[in-house]
């Protein structure tokens, strides 16, 4: 290697290139696929719709690598090794507008919401990059944590079956459903004297679902938990990185076997076939969702601030407040490309960072491999067709542990804030996590507030954030420790 070339742009030999970005893939594919799974199952759209949303979000993902690692004039580009992934810190605002929307025009209202907050994103990132006082330990950790654990009741509901709909705990019994029925015959007849069936009575469900929660799904559920858990502790290096991936892997040959998953939607799919962008529509722009999911994109990218810093000294490049600035801006265009071409908001993937600590390579090229490689396999219908045929009981088994690691890693973040010397900062997290909880726990506490508002509430992770930034400003003010802020997104592995 010639010594006047920093080892963030050495260019390795092409074999050991593409080895090593695949390596970046496998650790993050599990991830990046995960977002386009709940949201196009939270949408209700067809199989072979969620098929598209997972093929989209592979090539943006290998797309906006490529603008993040390599750059793109002086505004576009950190120039670190980095991979970028959409991050999980939307997803509870996009479920919020799925549920309240379902069908392609939701679809349309998230997409433009996305294209919005993309645009917002761009012309807020030089101020961004200067709020990061405002986003101590105490905070990153605390709203770290709330994204895992509203994340965990989707993983819990991938195993035993939504509260409502097909797979409801209980169904009408046949027999109350039956006299219902009757009663509304005599009552619509001529000459009848029963009164009207009330406009929107329903039956509530009183027997035992069998389809919700059979023992089978458990099982399952439960090898590909204690497949990637033995994995994790009997492997080392390169395998012990992509247990998750290896744990569906296996969850999905036993669901094969068992006559639980088929391949006919994969032998269907095309082998090779182009993104297209506005595939569901012209996207539908609401300013309320806008404002929403900036406010997101304002808490993801103080969090690829404190990624960005780690980065930088792990491979020992300073970076400046116009680098800062210019990986921040490619946040926000990885999420307008992402709303563009039917996927959602992107950040740095926080368990490819770890990566680069791990191996030592510090070479950004290596991602710009990887990101080749993603927009490769965004191509490729079939592999997305074959995620998309993964029972929910298999991707369960995973989501515990993904979501599971997201919840750790706030912990682990906040293991590092000082609680006896500075008791405010029990108050900030107890709060804000208390915050979060309120629409998991009670969904209907805002049916009295203006329609507007909804938006803004309905995330737990947005109100705990809201709620952790202001406590800390209110009781430790805007003296944030830079340092603390940069060694928090080090241990943030897994986060995304």
């Amino acid at each position: 290697m010639d010594s006047s070339i920093h080892a963030v742009d050495e260019r390795l030999p092409n074999g050991k290139l593409g080895i090593l970005g695949l390596q970046h893939v496998l650790v993050m594919y599990a991830g990046a696929i995960a977002v386009p799974l709940i949201i196009g199952r939270a949408l209700k759209l067809t199989p072979e719709q969620v098929a598209s949303l997972i093929s989209a979000d592979l090539f943006c993902c290998g797309l906006v690598t490529l603008f993040q690692s390599l750059g793109v004039t002086q505004w576009f580009g950190i120039r670190l090794p980095v991979m970028m992934g959409v991050t999980f810190a939307a997803v509870g605002p996009m479920v919020a507008m799925a549920n309240a929307n379902p069908g392609t025009m939701g679809a349309q209202m998230i997409f433009g919401a996305v294209i919005g907050a993309g645009i917002v994103s761009m012309l807020i990132a030089p101020l961004v990059s200067r709020m990061l006082r405002y986003f101590p330990p105490v905070v990153t950790g605390t709203i770290i944590a709330i994204i895992g654990i509203s994340l965990m009741r989707i993983g819990i509901n991938w195993i035993f079956g939504n509260p409502f709909g097909p797979t409801a705990p209980s169904i009408v019994n046949p027999d109350h459903a039956k006299w219902l029925a009757d009663v509304g015959a005599l009552a619509s007849a001529a000459g009848s004297t029963v009164p009207a069936v009330p406009k929107g009575l329903a039956i509530v469900g009183s027997v035992p679902n069998p389809a919700y929660a059979p023992l089978a799904n458990i099982g399952v559920a439960s090898l590909v938990l204690v497949s990637i858990l033995a994995i994790a502790k009997f492997t080392k290096g390169f395998i012990s990185n992509i247990a998750v991936l290896l744990g569906l892997v296996i969850g999905g040959i036993v669901a094969t076997l068992m006559g639980t998953m088929n391949f006919d939607k994969v032998g269907k799919a095309a082998w090779f076939d182009f993104v297209m962008p506005f595939q569901f529509g012209m996207p539908i722009f609401d300013p309320v969702l806008i404002l929403t999911m900036s406010l997101v994109m304002i808490v993801v990218m103080i969090e690829s601030t404190g990624m960005f810093l780690a980065i930088g000294d792990m491979t020992g490049r300073k970076i400046d407040q116009q680098a800062l600035s210019a990986g921040l801006r490619t946040d926000g265009l990885g999420t307008l490309i992402g709303g563009i071409f039917n996927t959602f908001p992107y950040t740095s993937f926080s368990q490819n960072v770890g990566l680069v600590g791990v191996t030592g390579v510090r070479s950004r090229f290596v991602c710009v491999a990887g990101g080749l490689i993603l927009i490769l396999l965004g191509l490729l219908p079939k592999m997305a067709a074959l995620v998309e045929s993964l029972p929910t009981f298999v991707l369960g088994g995973a989501g515990l542990v993904m979501f599971g690691m997201v919840v750790a890693t706030g912990i682990r973040i906040l293991a590092n804030v000082d609680f006896k010397g500075n008791k405010h900062n029990l108050f900030i997290v107890a709060i804000s996590i208390g915050m979060g909880m309120i629409p998991l726990i009670a969904p209907n506490f805002k049916q009295w507030m203006p329609q507007g508002l909804h938006p803004l509430i309905e995330s737990g992770i947005l109100l705990a954030s809201l709620t952790a930034v202001i406590l800390n400003m209110f009781f430790n003010g805007a003296n944030g420790d830079a340092a603390a802020s940069i060694e928090a997104a080090k241990q943030s592995d897994g986060a995304h």
